[in-house]
């Protein structure tokens, strides 16, 4: 159920968000950590389209796009974004984009560079993104889907969500291409 389930419990009571949803289960050395790893380490920018293209089929059928008015991707500091050449996220809403025949707007900047969060403690996670997300148009009262690719404890995703709702959004739901437990 994507609006009761052990990812909302996760965040439950940092981000007044509705739907929480992942097209995969993150397992470290698994599958899922293979493809993020090609998708954001081994300039695989098509993979994280092909994969927003094979979850849009799938949201499709439980007829849950008429919940949505745009997609927003998570952004990547400009160095990041620079180094890599292009936003994994962003490549992902890309794919949900054009399945689920929404548009996506890029509403919100990274405006510090923060250290991977790979290696933090949830606290260490939470205050890492702490006022790092600064809106950059209005939202005009819409209903978004959030992007990112992986959400383990949920910080960055709560960061922006938190964002979007304080300027204005009138509800916003989060949707990774893999989630961790």
């Amino acid at each position: 159920m994507p609006s009761e389930n052990d990812l909302t419990q996760k965040i439950k009571g940092i981000a007044n968000v509705g739907m929480v949803m992942s097209f995969l289960r993150f397992t470290k050395n698994g599958q899922s950590q293979k493809i993020l790893h090609c998708l954001k380490y081994r300039n695989k920018p098509k993979l994280g389209i092909q994969l927003g293209e094979l979850y849009s089929n799938q949201l499709n059928e439980v007829d849950l796009t008429k919940n949505w008015d745009v997609i927003v991707p998570v952004p990547l500091h400009p160095i990041k974004k620079y180094r890599r050449g292009y936003n994994q996220s962003e490549e992902f809403a890309k794919g949900l984009s054009h399945g689920l025949q929404l548009p996506i707007e890029e509403m919100l900047e990274r405006k510090k560079f923060t250290d991977t969060q790979t290696k933090k403690t949830r606290i260490q996670r939470m205050e890492n993104v702490d006022e790092v997300f600064a809106i950059t148009r209005p939202t005009d009262g819409r209903r978004i889907l959030l992007v990112d690719d992986v959400m383990t404890t949920g910080a960055t995703l709560c960061s922006c969500a938190n964002v979007l709702l304080a300027n204005g959004a009138k509800t916003v739901d989060l949707i990774t291409i893999a989630a961790g437990k």
